[in-house]
């Protein structure tokens, strides 16, 4: 799970670079930014279905939260 969760920040950082440095100085844009967002989310929801799958099949258990102790 943390290296799903650090491929998803490189996948934002990536496309934050992106943003910024295509179509500088004359250069085309290119279609980097939005090949590192639509990494971003498909990491995004491949760490929610392994998340999902790993409760179902009883890997994680919920432990609640201690209210009032």
């Amino acid at each position: 799970m943390l290296l799903a969760f650090v491929g998803i920040l490189f996948a934002l950082a990536s496309a934050g670079r992106a943003m910024l440095k295509d179509g500088r100085d004359g250069a085309p844009k290119t279609k980097r930014m939005f090949h590192a967002l639509a990494w971003r989310v498909g990491l995004s929801v491949a760490l929610f279905v392994f998340i999902l799958v790993s409760y179902k099949l009883g890997w994680i258990q919920p432990t609640g939260l201690p209210i009032g102790r």
